[in-house]
This record gives structure tokens, sequence and C-alpha cells, in this order.
């Protein structure tokens, strides 16, 4: 069980039900070295904690944007070990942007077991404004969650920050994001695509190009998160330093 702290409490049969995959698979993962390993406790049993659960759905969403394991253990080798569960949760949000559809539906037990907590109605109503989740349209319906945005939504619901400040930053967030995607989907059709169109006929760019685009949206998820995650803490640094 968890006790609300960033202590490594889960033991592997609760990481896995939170994470919502089998215990095989997370062993699976931690021989191949995708998963750090557990602290180990009184009486030789492992305990994971929220960087764990936080990488376990990073490589959930890399798996569903079609990578490899051998491409995914490359893709997590680049990332700074320091990376607390918090940063791996914007990587997962951001690289769940790219997928067509990760919202899903689940009963209320459900969702707060994905949550790793109860939820009252004002959690409920708080994660709904921040478009992580869409209330059922009658009673004892499904709520309609969006998977890329859950862990991250529920980490901001204990945030000391008004609910209207969080709401105006993913405004603000939303507005530059898309910016920037749009700049490189521009750069990539007039730099990358429209070269490829001229030469179809050729076999190994064609299995370049299709080679690229499997890998391209994580590496450009991976840059846009280090770049913004350098550049705001030089800005909160210039922000907060006094004379």
């Amino acid at each position: 069980m968890a006790t609300g702290t960033d202590e490594p409490t889960l033991t592997v049969d609760e990481l896995a039900a939170r994470a919502g995959i089998t215990v095989r698979t997370v062993r699976f993962y931690s021989t191949r070295g995708l998963l750090p390993p557990p602290v180990i406790g009184p009486r030789r049993v492992g305990h994971y904690g929220p960087d764990h659960l936080s990488r376990l759905a990073l490589i959930e969403e890399l798996q569903q944007q079609g990578m490899t394991l051998a491409a995914i253990e490359r893709y997590l080798e680049q990332l700074p070990p320091d990376l607390s569960a918090h940063d791996l949760a914007i990587h997962r949000a951001l690289v769940a942007s790219w997928a067509p559809d990760t919202a899903e539906d689940m009963t209320r037990a459900e969702l707060e077991k994905r949550a790793g907590r109860a939820l009252t109605e004002p959690d409920v109503d708080r994660l709904a404004a921040m478009g992580v989740l869409v209330r059922p349209e009658e009673d004892g319906g499904p709520y309609r969650v969006d998977l890329g945005l859950l862990r991250l939504g529920v980490e901001l619901l204990d945030v000391p920050i008004a609910h209207e400040t969080i709401l105006a930053a993913r405004t603000v967030l939303l507005e530059h994001t898309r910016s920037a995607a749009q700049e490189m989907t521009r750069l990539f059709r007039d730099e990358v695509w429209n070269p490829y169109r001229e030469r179809e006929g050729d076999p190994e760019h064609v299995a370049a190009m299709k080679s690229l685009s499997a890998h391209m949206q994580p590496i450009v998820v991976q840059a846009l998160v280090t770049a913004f995650q350098r550049s705001l803490k030089e800005e909160l640094r210039t922000a907060f330093t006094t004379e």
C-alpha cells in the first residue's frame, strides 16, 4: 500500500494492479533493465514507489507508439538518471499526446484504483476541468478517462495552487505546444516529406522514411520536454533571484 509519500511502499502485486499490467510483465521489464530494482525490505520483500509506477506508464505509452522493447531501452537510457516521478509523468503525458486515442471507460472504483487514491467530488470536478476525465452522462455510467493525463492530473490535486491558475497554465501550454507542433509539422513537410515524394521510386529511401516516421514522434517529444525543462529552470531562477 502507499502512504502518500515518495517512499517505495508498493508490493509487486500492488504495483502491477496500479499500472494495469501483470506481475509477470513487471518482472520481465525488470530483467530487461527497463525498470529500476525495488528497495528490499524486511523478509526480503521488494518495495516499489512512484518512480517505478511512472516508468511503467511511460513504457506503456512508448509501446503504444509502436516502439520495440529494444528502442524503448535506448530511449530510457537517454533520459537523465535523476528524473523524478513527476518528471516521468510529464514525459508520459507528452508522449501520450501523440496517440490517436488514450481514453478509456471505467467505473468510479476502477478510476480510483488507477488513481491510487479515493477521489472526492471536488477532486473529480477538478480532474474534469483539466480535461483528464468526462463525467458519466447518467448515474452509474462510466467515466471517460484520458490515461495519458490521469497520473499527472492526480498529482496536481495536491499542488497548493489555485484551480484557476492551473487552468490558466494549461491554456498557455496548449497554445504554445500547438504552435511548436505546427512549426515542426511545417518543417517535416517542407524538408523531409516533399523531398521523399520526389524519390518514392528508391526502395532504400522509402525504407528509411518508414523508419524515421516510426521513431520521430517520441524523439521530438523527448527533445521538447528536455528543452522546456531547461528553459523553465532558467526562467524560474531569473524570476525569483533576489538582488
